[in-house]
C-alpha cells in the first residue's frame, strides 16, 4: 500500500533559493531555484510537483540535467536529488534559516 505524502506549498521556502549557490556544483549565477524532487514518494505525479519540502537549491544547468538530461540513469537521478535535498537542508540549518535547538 502506498501512502500519499502531504504536499506543502510555501513561497517562503521557494524564495530561499534566491541568491544562493547551487548545492551540487557550487555555482552562484543567479539561476538558483528550488528544484522539486521527481520521486513518487515525495508527492510527484503527472502534472503535480512534489512537496516544496522535497526540493533542492539547484542552478539552471543542474536542474536541467536532473529533470531532462540524458547523462544520468534513473538510479543516478535518484541519488542526485536525495543528495541535493540533504545538502539544501544542511545549508538551511548552517545559515540558521531554520534554527534547531536543544
Amino acid at each position: 500500500m502506498t501512502i500519499r505524502p502531504h504536499i506543502i506549498r510555501s513561497k517562503k521556502l521557494r524564495r530561499l533559493a534566491n541568491g544562493k549557490a547551487c548545492v551540487m556544483c557550487g555555482i552562484q549565477d543567479g539561476t538558483i531555484v528550488l528544484a522539486h524532487s521527481n520521486l513518487l514518494e515525495h508527492g510527484k505525479c503527472l502534472s503535480v510537483k512534489s512537496s516544496d519540502l522535497m526540493g533542492a537549491w539547484l542552478c539552471g544547468k543542474c536542474h536541467y540535467e536532473y529533470d531532462q538530461g540524458k547523462n544520468m540513469s534513473k538510479e543516478e537521478k535518484r541519488d542526485f536529488i536525495l543528495t541535493a535535498i540533504c545538502r539544501t537542508i544542511m545549508q538551511i540549518s548552517k545559515e540558521e534559516i531554520i534554527q534547531i535547538g536543544n
